[in-house]
């Protein structure tokens, strides 16, 4: 049984502490894996939390931002999206992703396992079962569109966002892991991104943008602030997220151990950090800190350190989470209004421009001199960074590219993107759903 890539992709950064193991032993590991239970009921427990990460997690965190006239509408988004991708994915996503692309196989992956033929209750991935790598994977691919849904909330159509979500996560989700996890041109670039920094953050806040751009904003809002209608959902939501992330890159270790145990530290620690610097901020400049803006910065800082968490040190950790709050405060209060979009739930201004700044940052944090743990053999920091560049500046372009065409196509299939003006002044709720939302 072959070593899956993203074990391998861990594995690689945990060998210069495996000195007692030659390396071939490690290969015969690699080539004769055996079922590890301990292994098997950690990811299947970070499984369960990066679930609820997603329903009720993100559910309720951008419930609460809506108005209550749009509540059920971003719920029921949310819920559907994410199960609609997790049959894209058994169908043809965990194929296209994790195995050989033959000649196309720097950019995607073959059929070989196309319905998930193959997969048996007694294949192994490393060393938990094929099946509960590929619900572990699913989850990621589950919540990764369903964050899109925050840009064009409250004005656009039912249909239209089921149609985008199938065609971006066949065109863009798809290709984008394969590329970064299964073997693709950007995972022998060797870029520091542990636990999707690229593949997730950076990807969905492009996307975001454009869809921002292409819906455009909603009626009477523009780029003006918009206050919550219900910040007890919103933290309620935006703690499950916090919770369910430290899964989301603990798991992606792949083993119970204590290198997992790092990554796990560094993600609490890093959002922990962002908590405090978005409130410290805030309180200066606004003389009041929002519960608002301390789940905002606990959610930068968890988007900064999922592409760092598995090559800083917890000191790396914190500076983290402290430097990218007044970044994803400037990409909130003055980028936005500058560029004019009214991205609803400001997926760009925290998921993208923190992925980007996380990206950039780890290989800095990753030093030695700096509590990190180093590079690749043969890598210094100007090398990973310069990897570090060409992967982030691909994955803004590709998005942006991959993000117009779903919505383009979608727009054919569904006669336009957004809803008819009277609808959207009416409510999502009644208007696309037939259902009374949110009372208060």
């Amino acid at each position: 049984m072959e070593l899956p890539l993203k074990t391998f992709h861990s594995l690689r950064w945990i060998i210069p502490a495996c000195l007692t193991l030659s390396t071939s032993s490690l290969w015969a590991q690699a080539a004769a894996p055996t079922l590890n239970t301990g292994d098997t009921a950690f990811i299947f427990a970070c499984c369960i939390a990066v679930w609820l990460m997603t329903i009720p997690g993100l559910a309720l965190f951008y419930g609460g931002l809506a108005r209550t006239k749009n509540v059920l509408s971003i719920l029921m988004q949310v819920f559907t999206v994410s199960s609609l991708v997790s049959v894209l994915w058994a169908l043809y996503g965990y194929s296209l992703t994790f195995t050989d692309g033959g000649s196309m196989q720097s950019v995607i992956g073959g059929l070989d396992k196309l319905f998930l033929r193959g997969v048996t209750q007694d294949s192994l991935q490393g060393t938990i079962p094929e099946l509960l790598y590929f619900f572990f994977m699913l989850l990621f691919a589950a919540i990764t569109p369903t964050i899109i849904v925050g840009a064009f909330a409250e004005r656009i159509k039912f249909a239209a966002v089921l149609v985008f979500m199938t065609i971006w996560f066949t065109i863009n989700y798809v290709p984008m892991a394969h590329m970064g996890w299964g073997g693709g041109w950007v995972f022998a670039l060797g870029a520091q991104d542990f636990a999707g920094g690229n593949v997730v953050h950076v990807n969905v806040g492009i996307a975001a943008l454009v869809g921002a751009w292409l819906v455009g904003a909603r009626k009477g809002v523009g780029t003006s602030a918009m206050s919550p209608h219900n910040m007890t959902m919103t933290m309620t939501g935006g703690s499950m997220l916090w919770v369910g992330w430290l899964a989301f890159c603990g798991g992606c270790a792949l083993a119970a151990n204590g290198f997992a145990m790092l990554v796990v530290v560094n993600t609490m620690l890093a959002a922990a950090a962002g908590t405090v610097s978005w409130m410290l901020i805030e309180w200066l400049h606004r003389g009041k800190p929002s519960m608002l803006g301390a789940v905002s910065g606990a959610i930068a800082g968890l988007v900064a350190i999922t592409p760092a968490c598995g090559f800083v040190g917890p000191m790396g950790a914190i500076v983290l989470g402290l430097i990218v709050s007044p970044i994803c405060i400037w990409a909130v209060e003055k980028l936005k209004p500058m560029i004019g979009l009214d991205d609803s739930f400001d997926v760009f201004g925290v998921h993208g421009v923190g992925g980007i700044a996380g990206g950039i940052l780890t290989p800095i944090f990753a030093l030695p001199a700096l509590g990190g743990l180093g590079f690749a053999e043969g890598r210094d920091l100007s090398s990973q960074m310069s990897a570090q560049l060409t992967v982030i500046g691909f994955s803004i372009l590709y998005s942006a590219v991959s993000s117009f065409v779903a919505f383009k196509l979608t727009s054919m299939v569904c006669g336009g993107l957004r809803v008819a003006e009277d609808d959207e002044v009416e409510g999502l709720d009644l208007t696309s759903h037939g259902e009374p939302g949110y009372k208060l």
